[in-house]
């Protein structure tokens, strides 16, 4: 999902931490070696011009967290080891975009000659575009509640908001003009972890299911998700129609013109110029 982008690498290898994880009570008494490795993708591009530790990412302050977080803190698996590991260095070091995280664990209570087992993930922040819209009550309120919730979660980062755009309502059904935007977010979850919280934030805002292309209170999509292309029961990325839709691309213009659809291939202002192309544009509030 994550895309590399020709990101530099710092690697560190075989860092020993004692600590006591496992399944069974005497690992968790006695504890035992694991070793790390680690791959942090960044740019290191100014600090290596400029030969400045602060452009940089302090490899030994990124050993000594990892090494007090698994002393820290117990749990049977290496898989949760690994997880907690990556998610930690991602929120604490701003300029770390990705990061392997290898644990490995050479004294398992395997029961038979081997030489280590470990577990190896791929961790990264990931760039998406959500639309917000409402139709019912204070949808300014709506609206900004829908914005306010990426700055409750240490795994969402709000980049970009655009402005609100009046619009008809889209798909037949009679009701009122939305309000319509677009908000730029980094994140650590994946796109279903993603959707499980928009929907929560939704339910939060009384948004209530009963009519496709009905009114509701507020209503979160994602659009895009990386370069991501996907299709599952529940989520469709990128956004099904959303070069049709102008309360979608108008925003998407607005804040990011050069963002390229992943399957059309045209950016989101060659998107938005067909579409209105002889049309009065969305109106801006």
């Amino acid at each position: 999902m994550y895309q590399r982008k020709n990101w530099d690498e710092i690697h560190i290898d075989d860092l020993e931490v004692y600590a006591y994880h496992g399944v069974f009570p005497e690992e968790k008494k006695k504890g035992q070696p694991f070793y790390v490795n680690l791959v942090l993708y960044t740019d290191t591009r100014r600090a290596g011009r400029q030969d400045e530790l602060t452009l940089s990412t302090h490899y030994g302050e990124v050993c000594h967290l990892v090494t007090k977080w698994m002393r820290e803190h117990t749990y049977d698996l290496i898989e949760t080891v690994a997880e907690t590991a990556a998610e930690q260095i991602l929120l604490h070091y701003p300029l770390v975009q990705a990061v392997d995280v290898e644990i490995r664990k050479p004294q398992a209570p395997i029961g038979l000659p081997f030489g280590s087992v470990s577990v190896k993930i791929h961790r990264g922040w990931h760039h998406v575009y959500v639309a917000l819209g409402s139709n019912m009550g204070d949808r300014k309120k709506y609206l900004q509640m829908g914005v306010s919730a990426m700055g409750g979660r240490e795994d969402i980062r709000l980049k970009t908001v655009s402005s609100w755009r009046q619009t008809a309502p889209y798909g037949g059904v009679e009701q009122e003009d939305f309000l319509n935007g677009v908000m730029e977010i980094q994140t650590l979850l994946t796109p279903g972890e993603l959707l499980d919280y928009l929907h929560e934030v939704e339910q939060s805002a009384e948004r209530k299911r009963e009519l496709h292309w009905g009114p509701r209170t507020l209503d979160l999509d994602i659009l895009l998700y990386d370069d991501l292309v996907m299709e599952t029961e529940d989520l469709i990325i990128p956004h099904v129609d959303m070069q049709n839709r102008d309360f979608v691309l108008g925003p998407m213009a607005e804040i990011a013109p050069w963002v390229r659809h992943p399957v059309l291939g045209l950016t989101m202002g060659q998107l938005y110029a067909q579409l209105t192309s002889g049309k009065g544009m969305g109106k801006s509030i």
